[in-house]
């Protein structure tokens, strides 16, 4: 490979730049257990969708100054029944929390943003845990190149800011800003490149499974069924 051949791959498909990206969130309304909520957990949703409508969200989102982009690892458990080298096999997947950074206005909007979304989780009165999808969303990181193309993204499913960092005040910072840091976690990641197309379909199946099962049993005479429980 010669320098040319290098810069030839680099002109034809020029370089990623880690600072020409876009932050979406899209948070939950919190109102699935509306009917049974308690009056705080109404109170928090309507602030939410408040926030959707005066561009709070949105805004928050362009003023995240820097994201992790996150990995994803596959779990592997040491083959030892061979002989020879050894070697690794697959036996689930597993991914890392993602870390935020987001510039504060004046008023700490985007601050109070991420405090209503992590209210959706709990009552701070009583301290019960609300509704798994009551509070869980989505957060989506784009990256562009130097067109303002859109290249690459990926989708956190079922994301929700597990931790607010703490903030320091100081009377020497006079030339800086205040920032928020916030950890997401989620249950999985997907690109939306080649794998926008993946939407739960591990629980789809099951769930098919099951109404199969329950459609076998219902038709199973009494007998069998009897005989089945004997042996089970």
């Amino acid at each position: 490979m010669s320098i040319y051949e290098i810069q030839a791959e680099i002109g034809k498909n020029g370089l990623s730049r880690p600072n020409r990206y876009e932050v979406v969130l899209l948070p939950p309304s919190g109102n699935r257990g509306q009917k049974n909520s308690t009056e705080s957990r109404k109170n928090f949703s309507q602030i939410m969708s408040e926030m959707l409508g005066d561009g709070t969200i949105r805004g928050a989102g362009l003023r995240c100054e820097s994201i992790d982009m996150p990995g994803r690892n596959v779990d592997t458990t040491p083959d030892t029944n061979i002989y020879g080298p050894g070697r690794e096999m697959a036996t689930g997947f597993s991914y890392a929390d993602v870390t935020a950074t987001f510039q504060c206005s004046s008023d700490m909007r985007e601050k109070r943003f991420l405090e209503t979304w992590q209210r959706l989780a709990y009552n701070p009165h009583t301290w019960s845990i609300g509704y798994y999808f009551d509070y869980v969303g989505t957060v989506q990181i784009n990256t562009f190149d130097e067109q303002n193309k859109k290249m690459y993204g990926v989708e956190l499913v079922e994301a929700f800011p597990k931790n607010i960092n703490a903030q320091s005040l100081s009377y020497g910072t006079n030339n800086s800003y205040q920032t928020v840091q916030c950890t997401f976690v989620y249950r999985y990641w997907k690109n939306t490149v080649d794998e926008s197309r993946i939407d739960n379909k591990p629980i789809l199946l099951r769930e098919n499974h099951n109404q199969t099962s329950r459609r076998n049993t219902k038709n199973t005479p009494a007998v069998v069924s009897k005989l089945g429980g004997m042996f089970s």
